[in-house]
């Protein structure tokens, strides 16, 4: 099983950020610096989703997530998966939590991942690997 980012949601990123960027050639400086920036975040956003395909993958041998530093295996035996639910500002959020520490010693490995991360509710992921881990 794996899970991405929505695929219509990069794209949507990196069209805002070329038009920002065209927009941008238009500004006076100070404009110009400002809406370029906003176009630089819209395409490393969209470039980071492109390069961490898939973010999330799972099978019987357990979890591996890939970040900007590599990819990170999550062994089942060690791997505990929850959902955090907050709210904030009168916004409701949930992310997926996989944690490998065993102990208040073992720093283990702790990884959250939102929707925007997975392109689905984080609550059926959770659902999804507690599913699929074997025993």
């Amino acid at each position: 099983m794996q899970w991405r980012a929505r695929t219509a949601e990069t794209v949507t990123l990196a069209l805002g950020g070329v038009l920002l960027a065209l927009a941008a050639l238009g500004l006076d400086a100070v404009g110009r610096v400002l809406v370029g920036g906003a176009a630089v975040l819209l395409l490393a956003l969209a470039a980071r989703d492109v390069l961490l395909r898939p973010r999330l993958s799972a099978d019987t041998a357990g979890v591996e997530v890939r970040t900007l530093g590599g990819r990170t295996r999550l062994p089942w035996p060690v791997l505990r998966v929850r959902l955090r639910a907050t709210r904030r500002l009168g916004v409701r959020s949930r992310l997926l939590e996989l944690d490998t520490a065993g102990g208040p010693d073992d720093d283990g490995t702790l990884v959250l991942l939102g929707r925007r991360d997975l392109g689905t509710d984080p609550a059926a992921v959770a659902r999804a690997l507690e599913e699929l881990r074997p025993g």
